[in-house]
């Protein structure tokens, strides 16, 4: 079968107009939020059933074609970006249904291409919280959050992606349906096989649904933003603030005051809420569903930690667009750096206790690799997630970004390593880390990866290249 008999094949499952060719029809979707990878597939293609899914996997094991499944594209490691024309990206924005929202049993039932805020949306409507949030949760999709085991701002709390899905609705490589979809919260049959598919990036199979866990509603909120001197009193403070608010905890968030001035430079309203300029700061939230003392709370915390001197000055939001105006200096700092062009992106996870010697080292890094770019260091301090990110001088293109940023990403993940931690925090592997994924892990843990993946993909077409190394029959097709 030749190209255009199978698009021709593939319109036939998912009709004309969803079969979509060429740069003008695909350029929503070949390049990556970051920019810094463009795709180059056969077509893009938009089923809308789980139905459709399985016969294009059927279709494209007949034909020998790889298969890349694609959510909003907020990914930042090229998770989708294949190369060489040959494959089908499979986009799943059109599987849109929440099947059912059942607030008695705390769960819910989304198809894939539902956004992770309108998951939200829909538990808040039943008076229930999914709690799964992030920055791009407007545009990133359940099935995308599911496929990379998403993280965010509230895994201090609630934990990661993984901690929240009772089940999932998975078409395999032969087109194979795996229904585990399930209302339960405790079921011992045998092996919990969804779980295979929560962070396998669509290398193992394509996630179409998934049964969610749902808590009760937070119906009370207090947030502050506090001021350090350094790393090594945010770290103490953290345990402190655990200590003191217990499960109340839902978020800690760390950034340099470099930060600061990235985010309101990028946005005209926002003001630094402090009148002096500190070298980092802290955005904590504590929540509750029932009634709590939340302030009495948080004004307890603060003065033992200002009576001892950790924390230097603060500010407590006194309105709900107080808060907003707190948390959208931590979203605008991200954006400026996009903003800014391509930079040094890293997502590392360490013991908290280590969060402070980390920086020390990867600023060394920076120090000896990359001598007048300039470092930030922020991240979900509460779980030991710092993204290290470098933004080189202003003039330099991508290419040139990247020649000069590669010796030093390479220096600090051997650091990461150093410290017992991790290359990968959250954002996943995709093909940007996936040599550095196998420099890092043991032999004996690939190898059951490996056999895993020849279990359940034994052509290797399943988003070929991404995390896993490209099966030999598609290596000159997706490098």
């Amino acid at each position: 079968m030749n190209e255009q008999d199978c698009l021709a094949a593939l319109a036939a499952i998912v009709g004309d107009r969803n079969v979509l060719v060429g740069p003008e029809e695909t350029a929503a979707y070949v390049r990556d939020w970051p920019g810094d990878n463009l795709a180059e597939p056969l077509c893009v293609v938009r089923p809308a059933t789980t139905a459709e899914v399985s016969e294009i996997m059927r279709l494209a094991q007949a034909r020998g074609i790889g298969v890349v499944p694609q959510g909003g594209n907020t990914g930042l490691v090229a998770g989708t970006c294949t190369t060489g024309g040959r494959d089908i990206m499979l986009s799943l924005g059109r599987m849109r249904a929440i099947r059912a929202v059942e607030p008695t049993d705390m769960v819910m039932q989304v198809e894939a291409g539902v956004t992770v805020e309108e998951a939200q949306m829909a538990a808040a409507a039943a008076d229930r919280l999914f709690p799964l949030s992030f920055g791009a949760q407007g545009t990133a999709q359940i099935g995308g959050a599911v496929a990379v085991n998403a993280g965010g701002l509230n895994v201090l709390r609630y934990g990661m992606t993984r901690n929240l899905v009772l089940g999932l609705e998975v078409v395999l490589a032969d087109g194979t349906v795996l229904d585990t979809l399930s209302a339960l919260s405790k079921d011992n049959r045998g092996l919990a096989l969804h779980q295979l598919f929560i962070g396998s990036e669509g290398a193992l199979g394509i996630v179409t649904a998934a049964s969610l866990r749902l808590l009760p509603r937070i119906t009370r909120r207090q947030t502050a933003l506090l001021a350090f001197e350094g790393l090594s009193e945010i770290v103490a403070f953290a345990g402190q603030a655990r200590a003191h608010c217990s499960d109340l905890l839902s978020a800690f968030e760390f950034m340099p005051g470099e930060a600061i001035e990235l985010a309101t430079g990028h946005v005209d309203s926002l003001r630094d809420p402090l009148e002096a300029r500190h070298p980092y700061y802290v955005l904590l939230e504590i929540a509750a569903s029932g009634p709590v003392d939340l302030d009495g709370l948080l004004m307890g915390l603060l003065e033992e930690a200002m009576g001892d001197g950790r924390v230097l000055d603060g500010v407590v939001a006194a309105s709900d667009q107080q808060r907003k105006e707190l948390w959208l200096l931590r979203e605008a700092m991200v954006e400026a750096q996009a903003a800014r062009g391509p930079h040094l992106r890293t997502d590392f996870s360490v013991p908290l206790s280590r969060v402070a010697q980390l920086v020390a080292a990867l600023e060394q890094v920076v120090a000896e690799h990359l001598p007048g770019w300039t470092s930030l260091a922020y991240g979900h301090m509460g779980d030991g997630n710092v993204h290290f990110n470098v933004l080189p001088p202003e003039g330099l293109d991508g290419a040139e970004v990247a020649t000069r940023a590669a010796p030093a990403r390479a220096r600090m993940y051997e650091v990461v390593r150093g410290f017992d931690g991790s290359l990968s925090a959250e954002h996943g592997i995709g093909r940007e880390r996936r040599a550095a994924l196998y420099a890092d892990r043991a032999p004996e843990l690939l190898r059951l990866a490996e056999g895993i993946k020849a279990l359940l993909d034994p052509e290797g077409r399943m988003n070929p290249g991404c995390l896993f190394p490209a099966a030999e029959a598609q290596k000159g097709q997706n490098g």
